[in-house]
């Protein structure tokens, strides 16, 4: 019918009902594996969505582009090329910021509405390549140690099981999955290997050929552990989730998880197009289905109330030695 191969296979993706299908040109793929290395396209700032949908910046990347612009923790964004973003979900904003890899590379311009307190300015600022740091630590005043992990890109896993390992012996962790997308499975596998001693995290079928994903042997199975997640707690953070409560490792804490099990696979396409495409799905250790249900916390808290990680510290002073 005329229609160029990336055509056909858009209308096809949208014809099937793959929800997670999709068709990537030569370029966006490569953006998509940048993501997956760590690396991206963007201007250094992350951003939560308050309870009256306000979004608020919630950290600033030393030498980022938002950091040379003065921008600071606690402002509000209200606006991104003139488009107000009050009441999206984060997961957009920080698309829009980001731009399209191939028409708002490194060097483009983006303009940025923000408030402090009684001050609202307009700053434009260009997008850079620049790293993630997917991995934080932080250790609260209690002495509580709180390991925050936004994605599983190349590397994450191996953070995880170092930044374990450097908490104090029989002192609690929380590990906070809280708005983590997912990435890399065998990341989010090997993160389990910190808390697991080998075993089974989670088994997936492609195109009906039983698959099954084990944690290496020799990890910390005695220290407290909370998992805190939220509803934009996703895929290969929902696969690790599912893998500690089924074991009986983690208490797990927040909201329900958002619920996506698929599994896609990239196929190329001529030109150098990709094409991915749903072939299976995951499951627990016990064989619960984890898409469109999610994970089911066995404590329900909210997961943006500041007093989360309070709870958080109180389960685990429940769960054996802490600090």
């Amino acid at each position: 019918d005329g229609k160029s191969p990336v055509e056909a296979a858009e209308r096809a993706v949208s014809r099937s009902g793959d929800r997670w299908g999709a068709v990537y040109s030569e370029g966006e793929y490569e953006e998509l594996e940048d993501a997956l290395d760590g690396r991206y396209t963007g201007v250094g700032l992350s951003a939560r969505r308050e309870r009256d949908g306000r979004i608020e910046v919630t950290r600033v990347r030393s030498g980022s582009p938002a950091a040379e612009a003065g921008i600071r923790e606690g402002d509000r964004l209200r606006s991104v090329d003139g488009e107000r973003v009050d009441g999206r979900p984060v997961t957009e904003v920080v698309s829009i910021l980001r731009g399209d890899g191939e028409r708002e590379p490194a060097g483009t311009a983006v303009r940025l509405g923000l408030e402090r307190g009684t001050r609202a300015w307009t700053e434009t600022v260009r997008r850079a390549r620049l790293s993630t740091d997917p991995v934080t630590v932080r250790t609260l005043a209690d002495g509580l140690t709180v390991v925050k992990v936004t994605s599983f890109t190349k590397g994450v896993g191996e953070q995880v099981r170092e930044a374990a390992a450097r908490v104090p012996s029989g002192a609690g962790v929380v590990l906070d999955l809280r708005g983590n997308s997912g990435g890399l499975v065998t990341e989010a596998v090997t993160a389990a290997s910190a808390f697991l001693d080998g075993g089974l995290v989670a088994t997936y079928d492609v195109d009906g050929d039983q698959r099954a994903l084990h944690a290496e042997a020799g990890g910390d199975t005695a220290r407290p552990l909370v998992a805190l997640v939220d509803g934009g707690t996703m895929s290969a953070a929902e696969l690790l989730t599912g893998a500690l409560q089924d074991r009986g490792r983690a208490v797990v804490l927040g909201s329900r998880t958002f619920g996506k099990g698929s599994v896609q696979m990239p196929s190329r396409l001529p030109g150098g197009s990709v094409a991915e495409l749903t072939v299976g799905h995951y499951r627990t250790p016990s064989g619960r289905g984890v898409d469109g249900a999610g994970i089911t916390p066995d404590l329900e808290v909210d997961p943006a109330d500041p007093a989360a990680l309070a709870r958080a510290r109180t389960v685990l002073s429940g769960l054996g030695p802490t600090a």
